[in-house]
Parts: structure tokens; C-alpha cells; sequence
């Protein structure tokens, strides 16, 4: 008995040392990746702004071919969201809506996850042209993770962990828009 009451107090006293880490650990996490692409920036940004395009493109919207998707609005224009569910875990539920446009340079697009996990990400595709055929493409996300569960940022890089799915969705969109 004097042992099981020791391993509880010990998980206990675990768990109340994670819960006061957690309090004074950080919230947020943001990462940017680059790509350079070898087309007039006006064409890039016009192939990005759409977001049924990411259905060609993005890792996470190609996890599953079979999600259900929902449109409101035009696409390409503030406002439109692009809605989707999916039985596959790794999908899960969530809506994108354009949030800003200026036109020809940023896209601001305010991600709502629903599954599995609930959360808001900020998220921004930027063009800069390089030259006349050569456009800078940058794609930024930011997110705030929740008081316990943020805890979970002192044991895992976000910035690496989405940063990899990033770099392979800029350079699918790369091999599109080069076409």
C-alpha cells in the first residue's frame, strides 16, 4: 500500500511540476520558408492567391484526396473560405479564409482547426519580384499553442516539425507554376 501511495504522489508531483513549467513556458511559434521560383512574380502570385489551387500543391490539403471540401465566396478575393473534413486523421477539420490581399505582393490567411486538434494558425504567402522572370516567394505561419499543451513546445520543434511539410509544399508549388 505505502508503495502505491509513493507512486502516486511521485506522478502526482510530476504532473503539478509540468502544470508550473507550463505557466511560464512560451505560447507562440512562427516559421518562415523561401523559395525562388522561375516565373514573373504577377504569375506566381496569381497561381497563389487561389486557395482551391493548394488542392495541386500543399502536402497537407493532398494528405487525402477524399476530404470533403466547402467553398463561400470567390476565390482569389478577401473573404472566400475553403472549408474541409476529412476521416483521416492527419487531414482532420478545419477552414482557411483570404483574411488580406494586396495585390500582386501578400496573401493573409487565418487557418481555424477544428480535428483533431482545436487551434488558430496566421499564415502569409508574400511575392517579391527578383527580376522580370524570377519571383522570391516566402510563406510564413504563426500559432499559438494553449496553456497546458504548450508545454509540448520545450519537447518539440514546431518550426521543424511544419517547417519539412513546408519546404515540400513550396517545392511542389515550385514544379507547378515552372511548368
Amino acid at each position: 500500500m505505502n508503495i502505491l501511495l509513493i507512486t502516486l504522489a511521485i506522478i502526482a508531483g510530476i504532473v503539478v511540476l509540468l502544470l508550473v513549467v507550463a505557466l511560464f513556458t512560451k505560447k507562440d511559434y512562427a516559421l518562415e520558408r523561401h523559395i525562388t521560383i522561375n516565373k514573373p512574380a504577377a504569375q506566381v502570385f496569381d497561381y497563389v492567391k487561389h486557395l482551391k489551387n493548394m488542392d495541386h500543391y500543399n502536402k497537407w490539403v493532398m494528405i487525402d484526396p477524399a476530404m470533403r471540401k466547402d467553398y463561400r465566396g470567390t476565390d482569389g478575393t478577401e473573404g472566400f473560405a475553403y472549408a474541409w473534413d476529412s476521416d483521416n486523421k492527419q487531414a482532420g477539420q478545419g477552414e482557411q479564409v483570404i483574411t488580406k490581399i494586396v495585390e500582386n505582393n501578400r496573401v493573409d490567411i487565418r487557418i481555424t482547426f477544428i480535428k483533431p486538434f482545436a487551434g488558430v494558425a496566421d499564415t502569409y504567402i508574400i511575392t517579391d519580384a527578383v527580376d522580370a522572370n524570377t519571383t522570391s516567394l516566402t510563406w510564413g505561419f504563426s500559432s499559438k499553442m494553449a496553456y497546458p499543451m504548450n508545454i509540448m513546445l520545450l519537447f518539440v520543434d514546431m518550426a521543424e516539425m511544419l517547417g519539412k511539410d513546408l519546404t515540400i509544399t513550396l517545392n511542389n508549388l515550385k514544379q507547378i507554376v515552372e511548368k
